[in-house]
């Protein structure tokens, strides 16, 4: 039985990576995201291109990319989903995230 994924992807933040690491100006592995500890909440989401794997990242590949997970974020984000979101009020990756019981009032931090 495989094990579950550390995260999943919509389509709109696969398309998203895609576009991101295709405006690199040398190869990418990935996306990494990790979790900083700052903002209202106290901690909140971080995404950097990843040029190497780090030794203990969680990898995620679905959809056409590769999402690394920093293994001191990957309790916080278990069973994550990994959006997309693009409208009149916002533009950028959201995360909904069952471990966090709750989140700022702008919302870019949240505890568990």
């Amino acid at each position: 039985m495989a094990l579950p994924r550390a995260i999943t992807i919509t389509d709109a933040a696969a398309a998203r990576v895609k576009a991101l690491l295709a405006t690199q100006g040398e190869p990418a592995l990935g996306l990494r995201v990790s979790v900083a500890t700052r903002g209202c909440s106290g901690l909140s989401y971080r995404l950097d291109v990843a040029k190497h794997k780090a030794p203990l990242d969680e990898i995620v590949e679905d959809k056409g990319v590769t999402i690394l997970i920093d293994a001191k974020a990957c309790l916080f984000l278990l069973g994550s989903e990994m959006d997309y979101v693009d409208d009149k009020l916002q533009s950028g990756f959201v995360f909904h995230n069952p471990n966090a019981k709750g989140t700022c009032g702008c919302g870019e931090s949240f505890h568990v």
